[in-house]
C-alpha cells in the first residue's frame, strides 16, 4: 500500500512507515553541487565537506560530522544525520545511540576503531526531523566519495534512512533486513539493521539485530584473515 504525502509532517511519515506503508515522495532534482577532484584524498573530502554549503543545513549546523574510523575498513556502517551531540562533537553516533552501537560491534568481535563510520547526512537537520530528499541528494557526492576512498568489502546500513537512501526504496527496514541487497552504485553486498536509537526505544529487537551482524559476518569478514 502507499500514500501520497499531501501535508503529512514528519511524526506521521514516521507513524504511516512503522505500520509498513510506504509514502510516495516525488523526486527531487540533485541541486549543483561542487564535486571534491578526482582522485581526492581524504584530507582534501573532508575539506570539501567541511566548506559545503549545497543545502540549508549549511545555515543551522554547530559543525559538519564527516565520519570516524579506520580509513582501510573491511566494514562501512552508514547512519542516517547527525542529532544533537554529535553536531556538538563533530562525531556520528555518540551518546547513549553510539555507546549500544559499540557494544554491538563488540559482541561481533569489532572495536569501533576497526570500522569507519559515517552517515547519510553530513549536517544535522534541525530538531533531529527526517533529512529531506533536497538534502539527502545534496550530500550523495560526498557519500560516495567516502565509499570511493575507503572501498570497503561491505555496508552495514543502520536504521530506516540509511537503508531506504542507499537501496533507493520505501520498503520498510522490517522487510530490508534479513538478506544480503546489492548497493549498485559500488557493487558491494548491503545489510540492513535497526537504528541503535530504535533499538533503545525496543529493546525486544536487539535479537534481530544480532542476527543482522551475523549475516553480515558471514557475507564479509569484518577483520582481514
Amino acid at each position: 500500500m502507499q500514500a501520497r504525502p499531501g501535508r503529512l509532517n514528519p511524526g506521521q511519515r514516521r507513524a504511516l512507515a512503522e505500520m509498513g506503508i510506504d509514502v510516495w515522495v516525488p523526486a527531487v532534482p540533485a541541486p549543483a553541487v561542487a564535486a571534491p577532484p578526482v582522485g581526492s584524498d581524504w584530507q582534501a573530502l573532508q575539506h570539501a565537506v567541511s566548506n559545503c554549503h549545497a543545502c540549508g543545513l549549511a545555515a543551522t549546523r554547530t559543525q559538519t560530522v564527516f565520519g570516524v574510523g579506520d580509513t582501510n575498513a573491511r566494514w562501512l556502517i552508514i547512519g542516517e544525520a547527525p542529532g544533537a551531540e554529535e553536531d556538538r562533537q563533530g562525531e556520528p553516533f555518540v551518546g547513549r545511540a553510539g555507546q549500544l552501537l559499540n557494544e554491538m560491534l563488540s559482541a561481533a568481535g569489532l572495536a569501533r576503531e576497526q570500522v569507519f563510520i559515517a552517515n547519510i547526512l553530513k549536517c544535522r537537520p534541525p530538531a533531529n526531523r527526517d533529512p529531506g530528499a533536497e538534502e539527502v541528494a545534496a550530500c550523495a557526492v560526498h557519500l560516495q566519495c567516502q565509499i570511493e576512498l575507503l572501498r570497503p568489502r561491505l555496508i552495514l546500513a543502520v536504521g530506516r534512512i540509511a537503508a531506504q537512501s542507499l537501496l533507493q526504496t520505501t520498503t520498510p527496514v522490517g522487510r530490508l533486513r534479513g538478506r544480503v541487497h546489492d548497493y549498485a552504485p559500488a557493487g558491494l553486498p548491503l545489510v540492513v539493521t535497526y537504528h541503535p536509537a530504535y533499538l533503545l526505544r525496543s529493546p525486544g529487537q536487539k535479537r534481530r539485530a544480532w542476527e543482522d551482524l551475523c549475516l553480515a559476518r558471514q557475507t564479509v569478514a569484518p577483520l582481514a584473515a
